[in-house]
């Protein structure tokens, strides 16, 4: 038990999140269950989310992005790092590419395997352009 124990305050002292390569030092608290930041790239906007895209914090999520987005480059969101995903969560990515698609600006997603799992299972891979990996994601947008 005292193992465990350590091991925890160690996760709750560590100052960043790595991120594939990159270390990510401001990531916001949007609900106690969520995290998001956002990264202006030549080509894109990099959202990044960390934790629970659920009914708590779907609200803030949508608020998130739409506070954040500056001009009509390709939105692009890295959800490989979510933990769990629901209904709520799927319905906010849905409202936000209805809004890109309005707009006539790309919407790009990017999930880990839980993520892509859900996706797919309500039939929605190819509406959120979901992308097996953040490379390939940057790669159809440079293209």
């Amino acid at each position: 038990m005292r193992r465990l124990q350590l091991h925890f305050s160690y996760l709750q002292f560590t100052p960043d999140l790595i991120w594939g390569t990159r270390a990510i030092n401001d990531l916001q608290r949007l609900t106690v269950s969520l995290r998001g930041g956002f990264e202006q790239q030549a080509k894109c906007q990099l959202f990044r989310f960390t934790g629970q895209l659920d009914t708590y914090s779907d609200k803030q999520f949508v608020e998130f992005l739409g506070a954040h987005r500056q001009d009509s480059k390709p939105l692009l969101i890295d959800l490989t790092h979510i933990d769990f995903i629901d209904s709520s969560g799927l319905g906010a990515l849905v409202q936000m590419a209805k809004h890109c698609q309005d707009e006539k600006q790309r919407f790009l997603v990017v999930g880990n395997a839980r993520v892509k799992q859900t996706v797919k299972l309500v039939r929605l891979e190819e509406f959120l352009h979901l992308q097996p990996d953040l490379d390939t994601a940057l790669g159809s947008i440079s293209a």
